[in-house]
């Protein structure tokens, strides 16, 4: 694979005065990406800690608890920092009372408080604990605010940029930086902050000052937003009442947020990498947003009842003696507001790039090897010996910029294939931005692999190239390799590598709308299946025999709804059984496919297992093992995970948390393996 630059523009040196203003054009600068070329040295020797980079104050609370909660509770230490001010018009309005004149400084300030009052629960303290304000001295001379919690051994910090969200022209502050290459952005000093005096920034400035802050902090995992946000047509009175940009179903200042932050882990990875330096190991993952209203909601009401408890102290409330007199948090928000808001964002928590965090197989000699991604580069960690439950250390793999998840695919010879959605360009000021699927084969059973390979995008056009999914792949007895991608329409194209390697073009299988992560599976007669989750039910696409194309199938309807993507695996006799959790349940569906038509639903795994205990919780559900005994790993309604096999039923309760998208395998001998990433971005094993 050729090597690809970044096109950013260099900002203009020198600060702006209060308000936004225009620079002289200053000329092209370009970016090394980080280089697909393996073989780097990879950093492990640092401890976990979270970041999460966000656009708004309350985007965390909405958009990444539960998970944040988890690795909070767990003693992993969190960075957030906040973007924009949060000031939009000013109004901190408090429903049933009079509407407040408008005080931007006051309102940015309220919610920062109201943030304090919530991560201040979240550490088990009183909402008004006093919390250290100080002032962190940032990369190029710039200042931001930095409020610090500890207690009983874990720690909060909050970090406001504090940009303005709207320029002197009305246009929003954030979105516009990252395309108006001529812009410098102010910030906006809230009341009662340390910070006396506002500054600015250009393009160029803000991604140097998150990339120092990624090199200050070294962080583990980092939390950030959706940058390529689903195509969605809304009329456009429904989108200025969402808050919605034109055409895609997000905040515009959600998606700056987010290319600010891939352009700026990129630009952090290629440094320090430069001249031989370690990859940094983190692992990083993103988060859809405004997306939530428009799918069926994915938590149970326990779920949601405790994500939701934490915008109350949030959303404070005007007679609240906090001790901050701008205000005590977003008023709009408080109360049950999130539980009655139509918009249902705190309904849902999806990630933008679904499924397991690790690929897992196995070597030759029996030892599990397991894929995945740090520093925006694919990695393979391998066991140490079979069995051991130990991992050797990482060998760098190279392929970045990466998407956090891996799609994988074993050939009939015991080689490995490895898939993976790259940014291929990113940048602001007009540069490209592309988004292409990439390929890595292995040349021997247990040994190294070829070069990168580009599959390129199933979708014409850098825009609709940008909305597609991360690549589920499947191995076919008759030798052939079949890759899924979720592309820009919402519906499923396809790849086909045939016995010889040589791939077919990209086609469009059809079929309906669906969310990614999708399932990919053969059954006993050696048709492939894939099923996704739709709207309103399972989409079915499958093949008429071996070797045929596979097309769209009647909607398996009459069954509950998913929340989330569901697993699948080859039952007796050519069926094909499902599992997954319908929408804003906790407990386990399950759905057995024919081969003549798709047969009825069944609520509950106990149907299936003589009554025993069902698997209930939260989120996806991962299935393997053999026709008529499925190995089934879930999450319980506290995020632990819990283990479904036909010896019994498992919960995992010490040990570091999973990050998103833990793995399952089943070896030879039946026995079932879990893979997940901890806070501290290295791999686990958990053997039941």
């Amino acid at each position: 694979m050729p090597r690809r630059t970044l096109l950013a523009a260099a900002g203009a040196t020198g600060l702006a005065a209060l308000s936004a203003c225009t620079a002289p054009s200053p000329p092209r600068r370009r970016d090394p990406a980080a280089d697909p070329t393996p073989g780097l040295p990879i950093s492990t020797s640092h401890p976990a800690l979270m970041m999460q980079i966000l656009a708004h104050p309350d985007d965390d609370l909405y958009f990444m608890n539960p998970d944040t909660q988890q690795a909070l509770d767990a003693g992993t230490p969190l960075v957030c920092v906040y973007l924009t001010g949060g000031e939009a018009t000013g109004i901190n309005r408090m429903p049933g009372r009079p509407v407040p004149v408008p005080d931007k400084a006051a309102y940015s300030s309220s919610r920062h408080q109201g943030l304090r009052q919530a991560y201040a629960t979240l550490l088990g303290l009183g909402r008004f604990a006093p919390w250290q304000k100080s002032v962190i001295e940032l990369h190029g001379g710039h200042r931001a605010e930095i409020d610090s919690l500890a207690n009983r051994g874990r720690r909060v910090e909050l970090i406001f940029i504090n940009t303005a969200m709207h320029t002197t022209y009305g246009r929003l502050g954030l979105p516009s930086l990252w395309q108006d290459r001529r812009l410098v952005l102010p910030t906006v000093v809230a009341d009662g902050s340390p910070l006396r005096k506002a500054g600015s920034y250009t393009y160029d400035g803000l991604i140097d000052v998150l990339a120092g802050l990624f090199e200050q902090y070294r962080p583990s995992v980092l939390h950030t937003m959706d940058p390529d946000p689903d195509i969605q047509h809304s009329s456009e009175a429904v989108r200025r009442r969402d808050s919605e940009q034109q055409g895609y179903s997000d905040h515009p200042d959600h998606t700056a947020t987010a290319l600010f932050t891939w352009a700026s882990l990129i630009r952090w990875v290629a440094r320090t990498t430069r001249d031989g330096g370690q990859v940094p190991s983190f692992a990083a993952t993103a988060f859809r947003a405004y997306y939530n209203r428009h799918w069926p909601k994915n938590l149970p009401p326990t779920v949601l009842a405790e994500k939701a408890s934490h915008l109350v102290p949030y959303g404070g409330s005007a007679d609240w003696r906090c001790g901050n007199p701008a205000g005590c948090g977003d008023y709009n928000v408080g109360g049950d507001r999130p539980l009655t808001n139509r918009k249902g964002w705190v309904r849902s928590t999806h990630y933008r790039y679904p499924g397991p965090r690790p690929a897992v197989a196995a070597e030759p000699d029996g030892r599990l090897v397991a894929y995945g991604v740090l520093g925006l580069r694919a990695v393979r960690w391998r066991e140490s010996a079979p069995g051991s439950g130990a991992w050797d250390a990482p060998d760098d793999l190279g392929g970045g910029p990466l998407a956090p998840v891996l799609g994988s695919a074993t050939l009939p010879d015991g080689r490995h294939l490895l898939f993976g959605l790259r940014f291929s360009a990113i940048g602001g000021h007009g540069a490209d931005n592309e988004r292409e699927i990439v390929a890595l084969e292995q040349r021997s059973p247990g040994g190294p692999f070829r070069a990168w390979q580009g599959l390129g995008n199933p979708v014409h056009g850098h825009d609709g190239g940008r909305r597609i999914g991360v690549p589920v792949a499947v191995a076919a007895p008759d030798g052939r390799v079949h890759l899924f991608v979720r592309n820009a329409e919402k519906g499923v194209s396809t790849r086909v590598r045939d016995t010889a390697g040589r791939w077919s073009g990209w086609q469009d299988m059809g079929g309906g709308e669906i969310q990614d992560g999708l399932s990919a599976v053969v059954d006993t007669e050696g048709c492939v299946h894939v099923y996704a989750a739709g709207r309103f039910a399972v989409h079915h696409w499958t093949q008429d025999a071996p070797g045929e194309a596979l097309t769209a199938r009647t909607q398996i309807s009459g069954v509950p709804v998913p929340g989330d993507g569901p697993a699948a695996l080859p039952g007796a006799d050519g069926t094909v059984e499902l599992f997954y959790r319908a929408a804003a349940k906790a407990a386990l569906t399950t759905v057995r496919t024919g081969e003549t038509a798709d047969e009825t639903g069944i609520d509950g795994y106990g149907r299936l297992t003589g009554g025993r205990a069902g698997l209930d919780g939260y989120g996806p559900v991962a299935a393997a093992g053999s026709p008529g005994a499925p190995v089934l790993l879930g999450r319980t309604a506290s995020g632990l995970l819990q283990l479904r096999t036909p010896r019994g039923h498992f919960v995992r309760r010490r040990g570091p948390v999973a990050l998103d998208g833990p793995a399952l395998h089943v070896g030879k001998d039946g026995r079932p393996t879990v893979v997940a990433m901890g806070p501290d971005a290295r791999p686990w094993i958990w053997r039941p």
